[in-house]
């Protein structure tokens, strides 16, 4: 059966519809702002295979370790796959990426046999670590970071599985909201499992596996026809994480064959004693982002174009970290600098569509007690780039997320907005300047443990072809005793009046000022 373009097309966004679908069913009914608000989740569509078929555009670094969540139900379950059940997982080493991140995921079936997968994964704000938040900044193994979920039947004939959703719930400080936002996920997968149903009703399996092959056939054409327009060679970039005074490596060389790419992270520092590592899945899936920034943001969004793309890590290293590593940066903060060391490396084969480092950091705050538990990042500079000066107060990188709105902040938390704003001055000048960051100051009205994770503390946002670097970022608490600047990684206690000043990096400039 030939597949026409015109065909093709139709099937690309109808699929990527359902997706998005999935998307607002899951905000739309969740009860956390973390999800409600700041969108702080992803869907996608896959192949009976595992393949991603389909994705929303949601968050980068959920999208592209996706996968790796339906390999490992389809690893542990095998043939035993059930058609009225939905899996979780959140193990990092096992599909996951850190274990705020919970995916489920539900297969569909129609006579008998599976025709595809649908999968979301959201960011619950505390999942019972030993800091509310559950990224403690001094966690050293994963078991200090919350409850693990291995794969594992989570809903059966539309119902909790008790030996899944007990324990999970009897570890968070937050089991309404968690419960809230899980019913919310499923809603989101039964929604997406009932429009692929429909279509493949409407069309037969054999014209929709038929379509659905054609697609993945059609992501590798464009991927290699964009590889093969940039330059053959060997690109390297070192790039460094933040530890202390202690700088950690993160080195990339990225060969570029005709319409082939290999990223080998060999010479990357080994993983450490914190939780900045970060598992291979989410190397992954910077490999992808960086990739399509540096070719075409336009390509189908499906793991065809992912046939040609090659990842070699060296395991035990912070970005293949390897059990029992603490890991909840890794995900939010070394994801970032790994998408900066790419990408400085790919600009040297793609010099006229490559950005300046962006604020490279998501400046993670975490506050909360037995009570409550607020999780958010907060916008910075975006990097100048040919053509275009970077935006200012963005989510950039491996992040999509929005910001919670004051006004609903201010209604789910014991906090007072002082200060929202961009930060003036912080861009680096170049001829297509970085974007500015953001200052934001948060005053307690309850006491509470705040934890921070961020980046770009020391180590400023870099410019290039001569354009000049961002600010770093700084953090500050603010007592009645005095002013005391944080480190970038901390967890500390705060009284009733406190305030936290978070002042977020600008990007790098682009080109001579």
């Amino acid at each position: 059966m030939i597949v026409d373009p015109v065909t093709l097309e139709v099937a690309r966004n109808r699929l990527a519809a359902i997706a998005e679908d999935m998307g607002v069913v899951l905000r739309r009914t969740a009860y956390s702002p973390n999800i409600k608000e700041r969108a702080d989740c992803s869907t996608a569509v896959f192949l009976p295979s595992g393949e991603m078929l389909a994705q929303a555009e949601h968050i980068p670094v959920h999208l592209g370790s996706m996968p790796e969540s339906v390999a490992a139900v389809q690893r542990r379950f095998g043939e035993g796959v059930e058609p009225t059940v939905q899996y979780a997982v959140n193990d990092p080493f096992f599909g996951g990426t850190h274990l705020n991140d919970l995916t489920l995921v539900r297969p569909v079936f129609h006579a008998g046999s599976i025709v595809a997968w649908v999968a979301n994964r959201a960011h619950h704000a505390d999942v019972g670590g030993e800091a509310p938040g559950s990224m403690p900044a001094h966690a050293t193994t994963i078991d200090q970071e919350g409850h693990v979920v291995s794969p594992t039947p989570a809903v059966r004939d539309g119902a909790w599985v008790e030996s899944f959703v007990e324990p999970f719930l009897e570890a968070t400080r937050t089991p309404a909201e968690r419960r809230g936002d899980l019913s919310a996920q499923l809603g989101a997968n039964e929604m997406g499992a009932q429009r692929i149903m429909e279509l493949v009703r409407r069309e037969g399996v054999e014209r929709f596996q038929t379509v659905t092959a054609a697609l993945l056939d059609y992501g590798e054409r464009r991927m290699r026809s964009a590889l093969g327009d940039l330059e053959d060679g060997a690109f390297s970039f070192t790039d460094f994480m933040e530890w202390g005074d202690v700088d950690v490596p993160v080195v990339v060389s990225v060969a570029i064959d005709g319409e082939e790419l290999t990223a080998d992270f060999s010479g990357t520092g080994d993983q450490v004693p914190a939780n900045f590592n970060a598992v291979q899945a989410v190397t992954r899936s910077c490999l992808y982002y960086a990739v399509r920034v540096a070719t075409d943001p336009a390509l189908p969004t499906n793991d065809g174009c992912h046939r040609v793309i090659h990842l070699s890590t060296p395991a035990g290293s912070i970005v293949d970290a390897q059990p029992p590593a603490a890991v909840a940066a890794g995900n939010v903060e070394t994801s970032q600098r790994i998408a900066d060391t790419l990408l400085g490396a790919l600009a040297q084969a793609a010099p006229d569509r490559v950005p300046a480092a962006g604020q490279g950091t998501m400046n993670n705050v975490l506050i909360g007690n037995d009570e409550f538990a607020y999780y958010e990042t907060v916008a910075g500079g975006q990097g100048g780039r040919p053509g275009m000066a970077g935006k200012s107060g963005m989510h950039t990188g491996m992040t999509n997320t929005k910001n919670t709105p004051i006004e609903s902040l201010e209604s789910h938390y014991p906090f007072k907005i002082r200060t929202y704003r961009l930060r003036r001055g912080s861009g680096g000048a170049g001829r297509y300047p970085g974007g500015e960051g953001v200052e934001r100051e948060i005053e307690f009205l309850a006491p509470a443990t705040l934890s921070l994770m961020g980046e770009r503390r020391r180590l400023s946002p870099w410019g290039l072809a001569e354009g000049e670097p961002g600010a770093v970022g700084e953090d500050w608490l603010l007592t009645s005793a005095g002013s005391e600047r944080l480190p970038g990684k901390c967890t500390v206690e705060v009284s009733s009046g406190d305030r936290l000043r978070v002042l977020t990096p600008g990007g790098g400039g682009w080109g001579r000022p």
